[in-house]
């Protein structure tokens, strides 16, 4: 199968799997990113033979499954049909209970006694994902970290421009939807909402209150890049539980790349935690479908325009700096903000986006004079244009 466009990714896979250094290659990202799909553009490129097999099914496979599937591209290899090694493909690897004990056994016994093997790994909850790294797979993976779809890549693929981008987010398989808006809507809300909510979390994980959840995200979707303390959101929600539950289920939502909650800045003392974070949604797409409102609608509301603005800003940064050595906070103090700060371990960046919505006066210059060493970054008029911004890929251009 051939596809017309490539993400970078494919590339990178390709040369780690061509590399000398033998090691387990894993690629993780949200769903309908694109995961398959790059994974099938390796397999196009790869010349030796490819078995894939998945683990989305209604129950979920114990480790025979795992046992199974690498015993045939075993038999497979030695019978050395094809030049190169067999390259085994396994997508929603997180799904097969046990599956990183399954994997480091087979893999331990590939390096001992190598048939010629090599592996992808595919998976769409980072929080059982780096539960297996860390018990059982370390200095044994590469991992891959495939993100939403930026603006490069939607401009490039599809001819978009900023506003349809922030729009309409970073989905691809949306894109001939578009369009139609309530079609749009529902194919988000129900092919990809819907689904990870209930495949991804509360399958995969111990939720005592499924409900509580469902509306925790709604409450994101409906309040983007707003800051809402646990006592706000208890006052706002149905079948409410307690702050330590609303944290946790942020923690959840996290993992399946829909909601994060930035905490508060604050150097040199301790933090308190989870008070009051700043939702962002990981991607606008999950915003407007669940809103409802049209693109014409939305971007002559000034104000809500902004925050879906901002949303994007956070949500890009959050997509981008997955994995790295980077902290993404933000900063209030009394009536004055800052968007975000973004802490590396050489610098600490403030930054402020102008884009519609209200400003707070006076909270990159305040910021900047309690933290004299920050460097403070304005995106939108007077500043980095919002274009020159989104089209940075990766982030460290600017």
């Amino acid at each position: 199968m051939k596809y017309a466009f490539e993400r970078n990714i494919v590339s990178e896979i390709l040369q780690g799997l061509n590399s000398r250094k033998k090691l387990l290659r894993i690629m993780t990202g949200p769903r309908q990113v694109g995961k398959t799909t790059a994974a099938g553009q390796v397999a196009d490129r790869w010349p030796g033979e490819v078995m894939n097999a998945s683990a989305d099914s209604p129950l979920p496979p114990g480790p025979e499954w795992i046992h199974a599937q690498w015993g045939r591209a075993a038999r497979m290899a030695e019978k050395k049909q094809r030049v190169g090694d067999v390259l085994l493909i396994l997508d929603e690897i997180q799904k097969v209970a046990g599956w990183s004990e399954a994997v480091k056994f087979l893999w331990d016994e590939e390096c001992r006694q190598p048939v010629g093997l090599q592996v992808l790994l595919l998976g769409s909850s980072s929080l059982l994902l780096e539960k297996g790294f860390s018990e059982s797979l370390a200095g044994r993976f590469f991992l891959y970290r495939c993100p939403h779809w930026q603006y490069p890549e939607m401009k490039e693929a599809f001819g978009w421009d900023l506003q349809k981008w922030i729009f309409f987010g970073g989905y691809p398989g949306a894109v001939e939807l578009v369009d139609r808006h309530e079609l749009w809507s529902r194919y988000i809300t129900d092919s990809l909402i819907e689904t990870v909510l209930a495949k991804d979390i509360l399958q995969l994980n111990t939720v005592g209150k499924p409900a509580l959840l469902r509306h925790l995200f709604l409450l994101a979707c409906g309040t983007p890049a707003q800051i809402l303390s646990y006592t706000k959101m208890l006052g706002q929600l149905h079948d409410a539980g307690n702050t330590t539950t609303l944290a946790h289920y942020v923690k959840l939502l996290e993992s399946a790349f829909l909601v994060s909650g930035l905490e508060l800045f604050k150097r040199g003392k301790l933090k308190k935690r989870g008070s009051s974070p700043k939702l962002i949604v990981w991607n606008n797409a999950l915003i407007n479908a669940v809103v409802g409102d049209p693109f014409e609608k939305s971007i002559d509301d000034f104000s809500w325009w902004g925050r879906l603005v901002e949303n994007a800003v956070g949500a890009l940064l959050l997509n981008q700096l997955s994995g790295l050595p980077y902290s993404l906070y933000y900063w209030r103090r009394r009536n004055l903000e800052v968007d975000f700060v973004l802490e590396t371990p050489r610098s600490t960046w403030a930054i402020e986006v102008k884009s519609g919505k209200t400003q707070s006066p006076g909270g990159l210059a305040k910021f900047c004079e309690i933290y004299p060493e920050a460097k403070p970054l304005q995106i939108g008029p007077g500043g980095l244009s919002l274009e020159e911004f989104f089209s940075a890929t990766p982030i460290a251009d600017w």
